[in-house]
């Protein structure tokens, strides 16, 4: 196994592929940027569990795909977890960190008490991934229906639908309590993606077609390497996954060294917001003066909160929307 680093520190994704098998992964670690990302509200523990896994399905995803701005995952049902919105922005240079963020919008009352299985607080509704490349380019989008009961499974039939591309995920969460100091949240993943001779870019399936998985898209030798892979990786312990004592090159080589696995630079990953008051303005721009003036509060200004890092912003009523004045420097 050829070694670039030494990944036993956390918030860390690690790229990898398999020779033996033609299949590429990513395996990830997240604390730090998790525990910051879920302080910004206060969520029952079961809608910090869906965060937690939406946010490590975003860092693995973000990084296997060849961005040069942001990946998006938007969950939206019709249940009392209503929406999970997640960001991953890409380094701006090479050697920095990539910066992550993600929220949930959920009702309280309806949550209640610990549900055995939170995925279905979500009721029924299509998970969906969004590809901006910044200025200059159209972004692209990608919906698959919430099933399979598992964030994890939905991204998977995405990109089996979507991509054409096998995808696995093997990820495990939860919260760690060492003496003296409060539960902090913890997550692990593995992502396994089998790359075909040509790879296709986002191929649109007709609507009525129906839904694809793995293992209608390998034949052969390849179904033979996808499964042996897969069965390597459900070897995988819970405890392994999330670490911190077992550094991610160790895990690697103990699932897979019979495949030949081929370790790549580390990504670093922090969390990050790109919320600002001009952002918020150039939001309002669309709106009227009349539409302005229902948003005013009592003492005469509009706020507004950004939903991912909790930053609350005031403003003048007439620097905002179409007849917008300029803003008055402090």
């Amino acid at each position: 196994m050829t070694n670039t680093s030494n990944c036993s520190l956390n918030d860390t994704i690690l790229p990898f592929q398999l020779d033996h098998s033609d299949i590429r992964g990513r395996v990830a670690r997240l604390d730090g940027v998790l525990n910051e990302i879920l302080a910004q509200h206060n969520y029952p523990a079961v809608v910090e569990a869906m965060v937690a896994e939406a946010t490590l399905l975003t860092a693995l995803i973000g990084q296997s795909i060849d961005l040069r701005w942001k990946l998006s995952l938007q969950i939206r049902g019709d249940g009392p977890l209503r929406i999970i919105a997640t960001d991953y922005f890409s380094p701006h240079q090479k050697g920095d960190p990539a910066k992550i963020r993600a929220y949930a919008s959920f009702e309280a009352k309806q949550i209640g008490n610990a549900v055995p299985k939170p995925f279905s607080l979500i009721g029924k509704g299509f998970f969906a991934v969004l590809i901006d490349q910044g200025g200059g380019t159209e972004p692209y989008q990608g919906i698959t229906p919430l099933a399979g009961g598992s964030l994890a499974a939905c991204a998977e039939t995405y990109f089996a639908q979507s991509e054409q591309l096998p995808t696995r995920f093997q990820l495990s969460m939860g919260q760690s309590v060492e003496a003296g100091e409060t539960p902090k949240w913890r997550a692990g993943g593995v992502l396994l993606q089998h790359m075909p001779k040509a790879s296709p870019h986002a191929k649109d399936s007709e609507q009525d077609a129906p839904m694809l998985a793995a293992g209608d898209l390998l034949m052969g030798e390849e179904e033979e390497n996808w499964n042996r892979a897969n069965i390597l990786l459900d070897s995988v312990e819970q405890l392994e996954l999330i670490g911190p004592h077992v550094s991610l090159e160790t895990m690697l080589y103990r699932l897979f060294h019979e495949e030949a696995p081929r370790i790549h630079a580390f990504q670093r990953v922090r969390f990050g917001c790109t919320c600002s008051a001009d952002k918020v303005r150039q939001t309002m721009s669309i709106y009227s003066t009349k539409d302005i003036a229902h948003m005013t509060d009592e003492k005469g200004q509009v706020t507004a909160d950004c939903q991912f890092c909790g930053a609350h912003y005031m403003f003048d009523p007439a620097t905002l929307g179409m007849d917008a004045k300029p803003a008055k420097q402090p």
